[in-house]
């Protein structure tokens, strides 16, 4: 957890210009800057950050379908990508405002915008199914856990095929 506040600190100070230059409310800029500060700090672990806390926690195997056999889920204090929006918000919003559910439970939370803002959430799946989420973070770019055997880190947007689309906390 040391090493998650050291990132965090540094986030602070280098996003703080960026932050105060855009037309952002607080609780998405702070997203921002987590999710920044997040970045190779804590691994990807499947089921990780679903405890009735926001937060790393070990993941689960149940259901796991990843390419690293055997599943490490249940030895790894991590996140998957579901886990790691909920920490993010909560930490920004200062309230667990997405909840203990996956992606499709988050979703349904949150209002779909066309110009998406830093600190938005970009969502992926077909319909109105999702298998994968990140924190959109400007520039065609967001910061996500995006799978076993990865940390946090920060992929293009285009890194999956299957956009849904970015979605909004606030209206």
């Amino acid at each position: 957890m040391g090493s998650v506040r050291g990132w965090l600190t540094l986030g602070v100070a280098v996003l703080a210009l960026a932050a105060a230059s855009a037309p952002l409310n607080d609780e998405l800029a702070k997203a921002v800057t987590v999710a920044y500060a997040s970045q190779g700090a804590v691994p990807y672990s499947w089921g990780g950050g679903h405890a009735v806390r926001p937060g790393p926690s070990r993941g689960t195997c149940r259901g796991y379908h990843g390419a690293v056999r055997p599943c490490p889920a249940e030895k790894t204090r991590g996140l998957d990508c579901s886990g790691f929006t909920r920490w993010v918000y909560r930490q920004a919003f200062g309230d667990d405002v997405l909840g203990r559910g996956n992606t499709d439970d988050h979703i349904r939370r949150l209002r779909r915008v066309d110009v998406p803002q830093p600190g938005d959430l970009v969502f992926y799946g077909m319909g109105d199914k999702t298998h994968h989420v990140g924190v959109y973070v400007g520039g065609g770019k967001m910061i996500n856990a995006f799978a076993t055997g990865t940390r946090i880190r920060m992929d293009d947007v285009t890194v999956l095929k299957d956009l849904i689309g970015y979605y909004h906390y606030r209206t």
